[in-house]
């Protein structure tokens, strides 16, 4: 299905190929606009004015003119194909079908449409009905068989329910006993004002005069065309428009949820009607990153008569300048990009623009369900992620969330003079330790709350040789993801209790690698065993400021909290008014947190509105429970030199000073920075020094 964008709440929209880029890259600019683009530059957002660049920008080949948006997956084989096997005798394919409250096609070929409608399969020749069968069963695996027969086509349904078997039979005459067409599309009729069909397909078969022809699909996603099996010359299939790899098939038994060891189990795909890959909208217009450009936060600067769009990209260090790194988590700005956030589920506490845009254009985050009540999986950061801007505001809170709180954090280092390097999750994942390695510290953004497991092993190892870590934020280091080819996925899953969708509890398995999905606790891995906590509160209301414990006024740990002038700290902040909020994280030892870590601040007193973590069990019941309504800040100093440390709140960044003010959350931030450096020195120096080592 085409649908021209929704241009009503925004003009322009856009993105960048490359989203992440290094200083002599180049980078082009994808646009829809409903009005004339009268200028396009580029600034740099990250500091406390946005500054234009002298970059050129050049205008390229495609005018920016208003485009659309094509949503929905099926499947086609091309007439070249079909070919290669003769004249076609048999079609046969799996099929479970899920909600589809309206009609739509499950396959076309030729003047034959076969049509799902209130249930019931019904057969259009040349848009006209001339049968009708009793409604398809429904929850299980249908067993289609399409045979050309003298008369044009009997079709035959069987489904696979073990207690409630059933088999439909329906004959269509086409005309002078004719049958396939030239070329064969399941799920959609390739009518553009169509929505296509929500199911899963397993296993498709075509038997010709020439040569026949069985699909066995894949479990690793993939864009290329899908060659049949068994026979020297291969048929292709092609898929179109990104639906699911990797979803149980009607072979699936509960044996093993590891598509490695049971391919067969895993080798159906989900076709959703509000599915879209990368788009393909042609570049408008193109720029050149200078050699010498700093590592930042920039964007495309797009003019209308009456309003200016900034589509954001990133620019990465490319190799050790500053002592300290900042790691921006640009996988957890694409897990929450075009969040729909439906009213009827979500109360709004404020308007963003980029909200009503993805909800009047029917996208989807990862946070989202698809139509057919199945989770949003897989998303590409090739569209509009109308959400990832600087003045951005998050409607469940009514407040910055994500980006902009990471842009007053990168402000602040650059307002105090803090050097440091620049990266994204992407560069991490692309490049593992060695984007790590060399530096004396490693600081995170508000949320990095999405890793695959490449960037997680990455920073373990950087811990583990003697780095230290400043985790800035909150519910962080907690859901495996994976990156390929400009894709993104997450899977999760009911044995999680989740706090969006849940998946169908085989279905952790990430279709882009295989590995498996969900939280990395329950692999061993993940927050606890890192960071040393996870989310232990959830809530969009007031934040909280944090009060010292009394272990924070030890010698070893009281320089965390040298220039604060109060023990109480962290009442004001530009995310719910406070340095605690939003999401908010504590320890358990139970979960996994070392008997070594410190906690030197609490927060306290969150309204009623903030909820528990669903998947912690406190052994003391309600009572305990009630005590550890909390936010935690901790250090874990290790013996190798290294620093742990942990703020345990997403709103924490957003409580730092605004220009031309230091406040406590401020100072204590920069203590952590300076000591990262200062420490790492001396252990160098230790280690060459045999006076200093004594």
């Amino acid at each position: 299905m085409r649908v021209d964008v929704d241009h009503g709440a925004m003009k322009v929209v856009g993105f960048t190929t490359p989203w992440i880029t290094r200083p002599s890259g180049a980078i082009q600019l994808h646009l829809s606009t409903s009005a004339p683009v009268t200028g396009v530059s580029v600034s740099r957002i990250d500091l406390d004015e946005p500054r234009k660049t002298t970059w050129p920008v050049q205008v390229l080949s495609a005018p920016a003119v208003h485009r659309q948006f094509e949503q929905g997956s099926y499947v086609t084989i091309a007439a070249q194909e079909l070919e290669k096997l003769g004249d076609v005798e048999e079609l046969f394919f799996e099929l479970f079908l899920t909600r589809n409250p309206d009609r739509r096609v499950v396959l076309a070929t030729g003047d034959l449409s076969l049509e799902l409608e209130n249930g019931a399969l019904c057969a259009f020749l040349s848009q006209q009905e001339v049968a009708r069968s009793e409604p398809l069963p429904q929850k299980s695996w249908l067993l289609f068989r399409l045979s050309k027969t003298a008369q044009g086509l009997c079709v035959d349904v069987t489904s696979t329910d073990e207690f409630a078997p059933q088999h439909l039979s329906m004959s269509v005459c086409t005309s002078a006993g004719g049958g396939f067409g030239k070329d064969i599309t399941l799920l959609s009729n390739r009518d553009a004002q169509a929505k296509t069909l929500n199911a899963k397909i397993g296993r498709i078969a075509l038997k010709g005069t020439l040569l026949e022809a069985q699909w066995r699909f894949p479990t690793l996603h993939t864009t290329e065309p899908i060659a049949s099996i068994g026979t020297d010359r291969p048929v292709f299939l092609q898929l179109v428009n990104g639906p699911t790899f990797c979803t149980l098939s009607r072979r699936w038994d509960g044996s093993s949820m590891d598509p490695k060891v049971v391919p067969s189990h895993y080798d159906a795909i989900h076709f959703h009607d509000d599915d879209m890959a990368p788009l393909d909208w042609p570049a408008s217009y193109g720029a050149m990153v200078p050699s010498d450009a700093p590592a930042g936060v920039y964007s495309f600067d797009v003019e209308t008569a009456n309003s200016t769009e900034q589509i954001v990209f990133f620019v990465s260090s490319h190799s050790v300048q500053a002592p300290l790194l900042v790691v921006l988590p640009t996988a957890t700005y694409l897990a929450y990009a075009d969040e729909y956030l439906p009213r009827h589920l979500y109360p709004h506490k404020c308007e963003d623009r980029g909200h009503s845009f993805a909800f009047h254009n029917n996208l989807r985050s990862l946070y989202d369900y698809h139509s057919d009540a199945s989770g949003v999986s897989l998303v590409s950061y090739k569209k509009p992620k109308v959400t990832i801007r600087a003045d951005y505001n998050y409607p469940l809170c009514g407040c910055p969330h994500n980006l902009p709180v990471d842009l007053h954090f990168l402000r602040f280092l650059h307002r105090e003079g803090v050097k440091f390097d620049l990266i994204t999750d992407h560069d991490l994942d692309e490049r593992g330790f060695g984007a790590l390695e060399g530096y004396q510290g490693v600081l995170t953004g508000s949320h990095p709350e999405y890793v695959t497991d490449k960037m997680e092993a990455a920073v373990r190892r950087y811990i583990a040789t003697g780095g230290s870590l400043a985790y800035l934020g909150g519910n962080g280091f907690a859901g495996g993801v994976a990156l390929k080819d400009g894709y993104m996925e997450l899977r999760r899953s009911a044995l999680e209790a989740g706090r969006t969708w849940d998946g169908p509890v085989g279905e952790l398995a990430l279709a882009l690698t295989n590995e498996l999905g969900g939280f990395l606790r329950h692999r061993g891995r993940g927050e606890f065993s890192l960071v040393g906590k996870a989310i232990s509160l959830m809530g969009f209301d007031g934040a909280r400021p944090y009060e010292r414990t009394p272990t924070s006024y030890d010698e070893d740990v009281s320089w965390i909290f040298e220039g604060l002038r109060d023990s109480c700290f962290g009442d004001t902040g530009i995310v719910l008014g406070g340095a605690a909020g939003y999401e908010v994280d504590a320890t358990d030892p139970h979960l996994g947190t070392s008997p070594d870590t410190i906690v030197v601040a609490r927060a306290t007193g969150f309204p009623a509105s903030f909820f528990h973590d669903p998947t912690r069990w406190y052994e003391g019941g309600e009572a305990e429970e009630n005590q550890r309504r909390c936010a935690e800040m901790t250090i874990r100093q290790l013996p190798n030199g290294a620093k742990i440390f942990t703020t345990g709140s997403v709103a924490w960044l957003g409580a730092l000073p605004e220009a031309g003010e230091m406040n406590d959350v401020g100072r204590l931030t920069l203590n952590v920075i300076n000591r990262f450096t200062i420490s790492q020195k001396r252990e160098n120096r230790r280690a060459t020094d045999p006076q200093t080592a004594l």
